[in-house]
């Protein structure tokens, strides 16, 4: 079976962590962001992809940074030891939010794929799903593509479209990732 490190953050990371998990893929570590306060008392809280990590053991790593020479190289250098212990195949990124260095593009046997929540170009970036919604857009969906280094053209492996209905209540953030989340 393949070896997937996974890297991502909230909700609609959490449901790509979910399929890869269910579908028997070895997930050595997950990355994901560092706790942070939320709520009305503003008490630490896990991301969403740490918190089903957590429930089944699977490894988790919190880097503040993946520069090693940046703000944080401690952080960066415990992530590397992680995802090369972990000898993955493939490293699968979803709303992860830290751009990932040449080292960790590199460190996969079969590189890194990002699962991205628009079809791209239209919403590249963060917050594409907020950004579709702004603009009314008709259509949205995901896209797999292979990643590489900085944010020029990534080679596009799979991308697929859904439409967007109104609703009522209207359309929100969290129905559009769920929806886009299910494929």
């Amino acid at each position: 079976m393949m070896r997937v490190v996974f890297a991502g953050t909230p909700d609609f990371a959490r449901v790509a962590l979910e399929r890869l998990h269910a579908a028997g893929f070895t997930i050595p570590p997950v990355l994901t962001q560092p706790d942070r306060p939320a709520g009305r008392g503003m008490k630490l809280q896990p991301s969403a992809v740490k918190q089903f990590a957590a429930e089944r053991g699977i490894p988790v790593a919190q880097p503040r940074s993946l520069r090693l020479d940046g703000k944080y190289p401690d952080d960066a250098a415990a992530a590397r030891e992680a995802i090369a212990a972990a000898q993955a195949d493939v490293m699968v990124v979803a709303a992860y939010g830290l751009i990932l260095p040449q080292w960790v593009l590199d460190a996969p046997r079969l590189g890194c794929l990002n699962i991205h929540a628009s079809l791209l170009p239209r919403w590249r970036g963060a917050a594409p799903i907020h950004r579709a919604i702004e603009a009314g857009d008709a259509e949205t969906g995901v896209t797999i593509m292979q990643m590489d280094a900085g944010r020029t053209p990534a080679t596009c492996c799979w991308s697929s479209a859904c439409r967007s209905r109104p609703t009522t209540p209207p359309r929100t953030c969290t129905t559009s990732w769920r929806r886009s989340a299910a494929g």
